[in-house]
């Protein structure tokens, strides 16, 4: 009686252990039942056990080749790291592999300051100054990025500000007519919390606006907050 592939059997279970992690994290964290870096960092798990799947799966194929049973087992574990992996990547579809931070504004020489942020309990203790060595990588990644002129003087602007950040789905956390607003947004999977702030100053022809974005988590925040000012810009418009 041929004996069964320990390698294949392997496979399988890094396949399945690895699917199950890259289930549990992202949707314990968009319940709330997983704080979202706990909820991130089974993800990571879930991808690590996905790619050695695939790695033993292959060797359980070439172990199977002859003279030992579990080679459906060792497809098992490839086809659950393939998936795990072809999950991961298309998420990441659209993001910015090279940024390495997580602090962006409009305004690299002058950044607007969060003040209601530094009250909030889940940034007690954080450093919500722009690190100023973020500029130059910021410079080369996102030059588009810069105020935005608006034709209206800062009191219309603000109204239109706030409406725009409304309907982005911010949640506003203060409001400092005509001058600043304050808000969070809050991702849809993991439910990472970035904080955001707006500062409205008097142009000739109207208002410059400028937005800063910093994420609470994380190192590299893979382009979100590029975006997100980036869709706030596009949806507010020009006020002419």
């Amino acid at each position: 009686m041929e004996s069964p592939s320990r390698v294949a059997s392997t496979a399988a279970g890094l396949g399945l252990f690895g699917l199950l992690a890259a289930l549990i994290g992202p949707s314990g964290s968009t319940l709330g039942l997983l704080p979202p870096m706990a909820g991130f960092g089974l993800l990571l798990l879930g991808l690590l056990f996905g790619a050695l799947a695939i790695l033993v799966g292959l060797g359980g194929l070439w172990h199977t080749r002859s003279g030992k049973t579990g080679r459906s087992r060792a497809v098992t574990g490839i086809v659950a790291g393939l998936l795990i992996v072809a999950a991961i990547a298309a998420g990441r579809s659209g993001t910015v592999s090279d940024a390495t931070y997580n602090d962006i504004t409009t305004d690299l020489s002058d950044p607007p300051t969060f003040v209601a942020a530094q009250r909030i309990e889940a940034n007690a203790g954080r450093d919500l100054q722009y690190p100023q060595q973020y500029a130059a990588e910021q410079r080369q990644l996102y030059p588009d990025l810069a105020p935005i002129a608006f034709a209206a003087p800062p009191a219309d602007a603000f109204r239109h500000v706030e409406a725009t950040a409304e309907s982005l789905g911010w949640e506003i956390t203060d409001r400092d007519a005509p001058n600043r607003l304050e808000a969070t947004d809050t991702s849809r999977i993991f439910r990472f919390v970035d904080d955001i702030v707006i500062r409205i100053r008097p142009a000739a022809g109207g208002s410059t606006i400028d937005v800063r974005s910093k994420s609470r988590d994380g190192r590299s925040d893979l382009g979100v907050n590029a975006k997100r000012i980036r869709a706030f810009r596009d949806a507010l418009g020009s006020g002419g």
